[in-house]
């Protein structure tokens, strides 16, 4: 599932700090020196680094990356290096100040994350920005988006398999007769959407398949310039398959029209621990040609050998 490669036998956390303040020391920045290390260590790993350079040296080694490192290369390697539950609440965090309504990286942590990982991402944010991710979200967002985000940031769904199918067939008529009248925002949806466990929603999402002859993302695109309604695909999509999710953000980003380094940044750094390697499969599969392939041809220096060390390319 995971593309993150981490050797059978590594240096101890001190002995990589030092030679991460090396990398730092002179004229220029040794990238390749900070890459081999930190793009081969798993999470728990680099909290133990930077624990460590906190206490040899004095300061965050975020710091020291923060000064040393630039551009692109310098945000994917400070998102990676923070551990995952900080990395969500700071895109959490500027994905609510700087929230419009095309954004849906509030979304992608509220749906691809487990009820244990959202909670601890919430509890982080509290640290970090003295504030609920909640009433961030809550202040920043407005109208029908406000009704939704709130109890999807929120929420924390049962985790078990238990199905209860008379429950998925009356929700299921349920949805498609909010749909049907065009009452998107109906608090019946969002309560649905935000509280039932995955497996339910599957259920749930199959049962209306079954009995009304379309997919429910289907019947939420009848104006596919709504943004409301992409956000409620979003939810469905992310739900039913996140990996296809995330391929699809990570195809958008390397489209012909340019290269979006801010989501494949964000979709690469918190996926390389989790399911980055069924992403690339789904990736080869959709479009023939390995998603290594496509980030080479349009990323570049010490960016590019970082996203290919994460996506599990040893030879660069």
């Amino acid at each position: 599932m995971a593309t993150l490669t981490v050797p059978h036998s590594i240096p101890s956390p001190q002995e990589d700090c030092e030679q991460l303040h090396k990398a730092f020391e002179g004229w220029g920045t040794n990238e390749n020196l900070i890459i081999s290390i930190l793009a081969h260590r798993n999470a728990a790993q680099r909290k133990a680094i930077r624990q460590a350079y906190q206490a040899t040296y004095g300061k965050d080694l975020l710091e020291s990356l923060l000064h040393e490192a630039h551009g692109d290369f310098e945000k994917l390697v400070l998102l990676w290096t923070l551990e995952p539950s900080e990395r969500d609440a700071l895109l959490a965090n500027e994905a609510a100040t700087k929230w419009h309504a095309a954004n849906r990286v509030l979304i992608e942590i509220a749906c691809a994350r487990s009820s244990e990982e959202l909670f601890i991402v919430r509890r982080a944010y509290h640290t970090q920005f003295k504030r609920s991710l909640e009433e961030d979200v809550a202040a920043h967002t407005k109208g029908d988006f406000r009704k939704l985000l709130v109890p999807l940031v929120s929420a924390y769904r049962y985790e078990g398999a238990e199905v209860n199918m008379h429950l998925a067939k009356s929700e299921a008529k349920l949805l498609h007769d909010k749909i049907s009248d065009k009452a998107y925002s109906d608090e019946e949806v969002i309560r649905v959407l935000t509280t039932r466990s995955k497996p339910q929603l599957l259920a749930t999402f199959n049962q209306y398949k079954n009995e009304f002859g379309n997919a429910i993302n289907k019947d939420l695109k009848s104006d596919p310039k709504d943004d409301f309604l992409a956000a409620l695909r979003a939810v469905v999509r992310l739900i039913c398959s996140p990996e296809k999710y995330l391929e699809k953000v990570v195809r958008l980003s390397l489209n012909k029209m340019g290269t979006d380094e801010t989501a494949l940044t964000r979709t690469v750094a918190t996926r390389a621990e989790v399911d980055l390697k069924v992403i690339k499969e789904v990736y080869q599969s959709r479009n023939s040609v390995p998603l290594e392939k496509a980030v080479k041809q349009d990323t570049h220096r010490h960016y590019e050998d970082l996203l290919l060390a994460l996506l599990g390319c040893e030879e660069n």
